[in-house]
């Protein structure tokens, strides 16, 4: 895979934030600026690379803030991730010249160009149905749907995940807080052309759906002010609007403070959610366009 370098701010200011947000417009930004004990944003070189092997705890480690304290085989999926590393991308620091030269000052410390900041990628579940990993997750998910999904919305997943006559795949866009929308655009597209270079070779990726899990926050209504909803990744709202099913449930109970997203104590009122997509494969492309378009118009002011 050909890398694919973008700059971007680690904590960004007020008007470089994607404007995705529901309810207040203010909170958001001032938990950002609470969460990074810094005065100035911090400018990093990305870039989505392959996974490899030594990838495998970093990209456990994000799957894991997205399926907080699921029973789900983690290592298992993401042994599938890099084993399928023709298709997808991690995200991690670029190289810079500059850092070979630190490296005797700080040997014992971790290479940071080995972190893995974020994880794009699809796995086909239709195709891996027998694996552990992929059972659990269906398992979790239909449990969940069960309780807070109405029973058009159960049809609609059973009809894509267990009718056998739909190819879905898992869509992850997951990564650390604070790093913005920005690397979604890279990222995304392209997963899009590596998925239909393997087409073009007979491979597995031909899809009628996407399940995906988007994190969220929302702070309870108080007064006559409206709910607020913070998206843990900005851009994830412009997939939400393109589903064409849903449903959500609550992590409260399963999250720490430091999984929910190292919040500060003011902001405990906070509670953690997952909203599950189902969206059809066709809309992926327009997503990420619109995404990339608005990213573009944030940027250039």
């Amino acid at each position: 895979m050909t890398s694919k370098k973008v700059k971007v701010e680690a904590e960004e200011d007020d008007e470089r934030r994607m404007d995705t947000k529901s309810g207040s417009e203010d909170s958001s930004d001032d938990e950002n600026d609470e969460a990074y004990e810094g005065d100035e944003g911090i400018t990093v070189d990305f870039e989505g690379r392959n996974p490899i092997d030594p990838d495998l705890d970093g990209i456990k480690q994000l799957l894991g803030q997205l399926f907080v304290k699921a029973h789900i085989d983690l290592s298992e999926m993401a042994g599938v991730i890099v084993g399928q590393n023709y298709v997808g991308s991690v995200l991690k620091q670029a190289y810079n010249d500059g850092d070979e030269d630190d490296e005797d000052e700080d040997t014992d410390m971790e290479d940071p160009c080995q972190v893995v900041f974020g994880v794009t990628t699809v796995i086909n579940l239709s195709n891996k149905q027998d694996l552990t990993s992929v059972r659990q997750l269906k398992k979790m998910l239909f449990e969940k749907a069960e309780k807070y999904a109405t029973e058009l919305v159960i049809q609609q997943f059973r009809e894509a995940l267990e009718g056998g006559t739909k190819t879905t795949g898992l869509l992850l866009n997951e990564r650390f807080i604070n790093i913005p929308a920005a690397v979604c655009v890279p990222m995304c597209e392209n997963l899009l052309n590596e998925m239909e270079r393997a087409r073009s070779k007979g491979m597995p990726y031909t899809f009628d759906y996407y399940l995906m899990f988007v994190k969220y926050y929302q702070q309870a209504a108080a007064g006559d002010k409206s709910a607020e909803v913070i998206y843990s990744n900005d851009e994830e709202e412009y997939f939400i609007k393109d589903s064409c099913a849903s449903f959500d449930y609550s992590v409260q109970k399963e999250t720490t403070t430091a999984l929910a997203g190292q919040w500060q104590k003011k902001d405990e009122e906070l509670q953690p959610f997952r909203k599950v997509l189902l969206i059809e494969a066709s809309k992926l492309p327009g997503i990420v366009a619109t995404i990339k378009n608005l990213v573009s118009s944030v940027t250039a002011k």
